[in-house]
């Protein structure tokens, strides 16, 4: 098992101004990173055994994390959001 803890600024270090901008600006971009690092930080816990899960409570951690992820990602690569990164 990793215990890479997957923080967004090292999971997309390209779009680290834009995060924090929409962070900043854009409730629902806020509410979804939250929801990300509030799931990450429970499967860091779980594979670093301070709170222990089953397999199957990790599998949906994990696939919860991907899908936020994936849909961060896609909030980061909208034309206008791309278009607003500092070089």
């Amino acid at each position: 098992m990793s215990n890479t803890p997957h923080e967004l600024a090292e999971e997309f270090p390209q779009h680290v101004a834009a995060i924090r901008h929409l962070r900043a600006t854009d409730g629902h971009f806020h509410r979804i990173t939250e929801a990300y690092h509030e799931v990450n930080r429970a499967i860091h816990r779980a594979e670093t055994d301070i709170e222990p899960a089953d397999d199957l409570r990790m599998q949906d951690m994990r696939k919860r994390r991907m899908a936020l992820k994936d849909e961060i990602y896609g909030l980061l690569s909208r034309p206008e959001t791309v278009a607003d990164e500092v070089p």
